[in-house]
């Protein structure tokens, strides 16, 4: 695959979402918000005990926090944690004896769930700054690792995955929905830092995706599309068409 110049697309990654931190109801080529949260799967039960304002940022792709199956006490690493709607839905699966810590590499994202966090009482979680590359996380200290339509924006994903796997515990499972294709992409649209940020330039072939997770050490367990996600602008619209863009969600474990 072509290379792209990684601070140019971090920097444009953090503009748009601080974008979607500060403006939620902007126009984005993908659909924010609580109704799209419903129709990929997110119990309307559960939106209404996290803060509104997570939910009008949320800019997911799937719902994996099924897939992820959390239990009281355990210990939850969100990698690309955004304004922490997935971090709030985990904390309340946790409990008050387990803990989440989000992680995030933009200023107002991270503002945000912090504030939010504070003002409704997560005393359970965390937000840190950090890029999904390097977490700032102990080795084994994770039950289970999540993380929703980011990875496909790290130029680096093999490395991404070894994190994943470093960071979980022995038997600890790793739930994440992501953006992958069915075909290759061509070099100009993977050197294009406007279409990385925008969830497109940055997809790898399916196969490679799970290839690279099992070269993690990582076991994949279930590997589902999710056709509930759709693109909104005709340039991505345009992508999915050409190169089959697709969102899929996967349930991976660590061997013990």
């Amino acid at each position: 695959m072509a290379t792209i110049d990684v601070d140019s697309l971090r920097d444009k990654v953090k503009a748009m979402y601080q974008a979607v931190a500060d403006e939620p109801h902007g126009t984005f080529h993908f659909e924010m918000g609580h109704d799209l949260a419903v129709r990929l799967g997110y119990p309307t039960e559960g939106l209404v005990q996290v803060p509104r304002e997570a939910v009008e940022s949320f800019a997911g792709v799937g719902h994996h926090l099924g897939l992820a199956a959390l239990t009281d006490g355990e210990r939850v690493v969100d990698l690309g944690s955004g304004s922490g709607m997935d971090a709030f839905l985990a904390a309340r699966q946790v409990g008050t004896s387990g803990e989440v810590v989000g992680i995030d590499m933009t200023d107002a994202q991270l503002a945000k769930a912090r504030r939010l966090a504070a003002r409704d009482g997560f005393g359970n979680t965390r937000f840190e700054h950090g890029y999904i590359e390097h977490v700032p996380i102990p080795d084994g200290w994770a039950s289970a690792v999540i993380s929703n339509g980011v990875i496909n924006l790290c130029s680096d994903k093999a490395a991404v995955f070894r994190e994943i796997a470093r960071i979980l515990a022995p038997g600890g499972r790793m739930a994440i929905s992501d953006i992958v294709t069915e075909r290759q992409l061509t070099e100009a649209i993977v050197c294009d830092v406007n279409l990385w940020a925008s969830c497109i330039g940055g997809a790898m072939q399916h196969q490679d995706y799970r290839a690279a997770i099992e070269a993690a050490g990582l076991q994949v367990a279930v590997a589902r599309d999710n056709p509930e996600y759709q693109f909104i602008s005709d340039s991505a619209q345009g992508a999915t068409a050409d190169f089959g863009v697709k969102s899929i969600s996967v349930l991976a474990t660590k061997p013990t």
